[in-house]
């Protein structure tokens, strides 16, 4: 499946981060494949607005993010605030005709695996019943380790094709931090999920080529498989 959905343990893990590194290689070392991106729902400004302004992507606000919303709430509260409601079918066809039209696309989703979309369903259940390839973003702090067990239970409870995890430094961390916050070898141990690299952290966040090369030290064989990963070079 020529998709794949970054997804994290909360807000602020570095979904955003991994999604625009992801980008920034294709559209650096890319040749004729052609790249989406997707934020299915937004509430407040953000991610749509970031991917916009650094990536070429012959793309509408609206075909990047088909259902807005004003409040920086969960959707469900944010749609009761504007007398809306969450139309999946909406998104469900946006997403349908841009994998249809692309190479291959990039979908972040809002919030956690746990994080809901509606009155009933959540990020989990999105990744479950639209099939979409995994990779959970873990943020290197104190209790990553039970964050990252936590999250993968609920993925494979859910039915979630879960395809690896991938660590990120929201702030400054040596490589001591990460040995003491995050340990990769007992994270694998514990969850059976594998680790496909760490983001480290990065002063500017919008330096294209600076992300680029922080996703070619991520193991892409493993977040986009065998198939998919010819297209990265």
């Amino acid at each position: 499946m020529n998709v794949l959905l970054i997804t994290g343990t909360d807000t602020e893990t570095g979904k955003t981060v991994l999604t625009s590194a992801l980008a920034a290689y294709w559209q650096t070392y890319r040749s004729r494949q052609s790249l989406g991106m997707m934020k299915p729902i937004q509430s407040g400004v953000g991610d749509r607005e970031l991917y916009g302004q650094l990536f070429s992507l012959d793309q509408s606000p609206e075909e990047i993010t088909p259902l807005y919303f004003a409040a920086p709430l969960a959707p469900p509260l944010a749609a009761q605030q504007e007398g809306r409601v969450v139309d999946l079918a909406k998104i469900w066809q946006a997403y349908n005709t841009l994998q249809q039209q692309r190479d291959f696309v990039l979908v972040e989703a809002l919030g956690g695996l746990g994080s809901p979309i509606t009155q009933e369903l959540t990020v989990a259940d999105l990744a479950r019943d639209w099939q979409l390839p995994t990779v959970l973003v873990v943020a290197v702090k104190l209790g990553a380790i039970g964050q990252a067990v936590a999250n993968v239970a609920l993925a494979r409870q859910s039915k979630v094709n879960l395809k690896g995890i991938v660590l990120n430094c929201v702030n400054a961390c040596p490589d001591q931090d990460i040995a003491n916050w995050a340990p990769i070898e007992l994270i694998q141990s514990l969850t059976h999920v594998p680790v496909l690299g760490v983001i480290p952290h990065l002063i500017d966040p919008t330096d294209v080529a600076k992300l680029a090369q922080v996703a070619s030290d991520l193991d892409l064989e493993g977040l986009v498989g065998m198939g998919l990963a010819a297209q990265f070079q």
